[in-house]
């Protein structure tokens, strides 16, 4: 296929790799200039769309996916399918979907989880909204980019899906980060606490895969300084969406208000550029 791809930051950039890989021919264009050893370059978004079977987007929020998405419909070939990557608010992703309509266009909102490792892997897992035609046509791709793809429903699910998956594990996060620092203090080996939690009826992937405490279970940014595989600003992004969603249904959501405000604290203190689970860090220091 031929492919467009719009935004190559450090997920978008090994996605692009991935396809290249698989012998695509990916045409890329990133605001910052980057580019990508095997791809095409454009110089502009609407370019990297022109003539394309199909056109990737990954952009940092709503306002400039509804921007992008604005300029490079026009470009649209006939039949193309659009696919937005990014993580936004239900309403953007829906307004990108009525733009591909009103273009004649296909269309998908397909937020990832597995951060920039899963993107260079090829292991995310793709939430998907959009119709089955749409999603039956970017579906090769998501296996390509990916290890598992999930069609959750009409145009805008996929970013719910995304925001609810995330909004339970900034929670989860924060509970295991919690549990950890009271061990800690009550004088329990961590790994030991590990073998038990793993096993029992606190697993969950906060702990069986990405503990928080260095040495501790496999290996997780924990163990490299808490360098980000997910950055605590992105999580507070997804929160915050969390938030913003749940006032929108009047849904309460109590814990994920509380985990929202937690990791605004964290961040607006020594948290940004960290990874997510360097938060137990912060609550050890804060003592809460």
């Amino acid at each position: 296929m031929k492919i467009g791809f719009i935004g190559l930051g450090n997920m978008g950039a090994p996605m692009v790799a991935n396809l290249v890989k698989a012998g695509h021919e990916v045409t890329g264009f990133d605001i910052a200039g980057v580019t990508v050893e095997g791809a095409l370059t454009a110089p502009t978004a609407a370019a990297a769309a022109t003539g394309m079977d199909a056109v990737i987007t990954m952009l940092p929020n709503g306002e400039i996916l509804r921007i992008v998405q604005a300029e490079i419909v026009a470009a649209g070939a006939a039949g193309a399918v659009f696919i937005d990557c990014s993580t936004v608010d239900v309403d953007s992703a829906r307004a990108a979907h009525t733009m591909a309509a009103a273009a004649d266009l296909l269309s998908v909102d397909a937020p990832v989880s597995g951060g920039i490792g899963g993107a260079a892997a090829g292991t995310l897992t793709f939430m998907a909204g959009g119709t089955a035609e749409a999603f039956a046509k970017a579906e090769p791709l998501f296996a390509i980019m990916g290890r598992k793809a999930v069609h959750c429903g009409d145009a805008g699910a996929g970013q719910a899906a995304k925001i609810c998956n995330n909004m339970i594990l900034g929670i989860s996060m924060i509970g295991v980060c919690e549990a950890f620092a009271l061990a800690d203090r009550l004088g329990l080996d961590s790994n030991r606490l590990f073998d038990v939690v793993s096993t029992s009826s606190g697993s969950c992937w906060s702990v069986n895969a990405y503990c928080p405490v260095p040495g501790v279970g496999p290996q997780s940014p924990a163990d490299n300084g808490y360098k980000p595989g997910f950055a605590a600003e992105l999580m507070l992004k997804d929160l915050r969406l969390s938030q913003q969603a749940a006032e929108s249904v009047d849904a309460p959501t109590p814990m994920g208000a509380r985990a929202t405000e937690l990791y605004s604290e964290f961040v607006a203190g020594d948290g940004k550029g960290r990874d997510f689970s360097a938060v137990i860090e912060w609550l050890k220091q804060s003592g809460r």
